[in-house]
């Protein structure tokens, strides 16, 4: 179990709620806070792709945040703000305790 001071960063998962047309008349996906929590962050990699000609970089992160019942909603549809925005790859309980902790890997354009 990670100690208290160990979740030392505030991250917000928010959900997806519905559409909205912008200016130009193109559907806008609208986010809507799910929770606030503590979490740990750890960097698992970094990395670079080529897509339609371009490059950029991504970083893959682990959250550990301790499991509630709000948490435990938590699907990979879901999104982390946490100094930009993080893309849920994964969520699974951690080997620190069963039903105590969750672990949620995600990751972020490091453009």
């Amino acid at each position: 179990m990670p100690p208290i001071g160990k979740l030392d960063r505030r991250i917000t998962v928010e959900r997806m709620t519905g559409t909205a047309k912008n200016e130009f008349n193109e559907d806008v996906q609208i986010w809507t806070p799910l929770t606030t929590v503590w979490a740990r962050r750890r960097d698992a990699s970094d990395g670079e792709r080529e897509a339609a000609g371009q490059i950029g970089a991504t970083l893959m992160s682990r959250f550990v945040i301790r499991s509630t019942s709000v948490t435990k909603a938590v699907t990979p549809v879901d999104r982390i703000s946490y100094r930009g925005i993080w893309n849920i790859q994964g969520i699974k309980e951690t080997e620190e305790g069963r039903n105590r902790f969750l672990e949620i890997t995600a990751i972020k354009d490091a453009d």
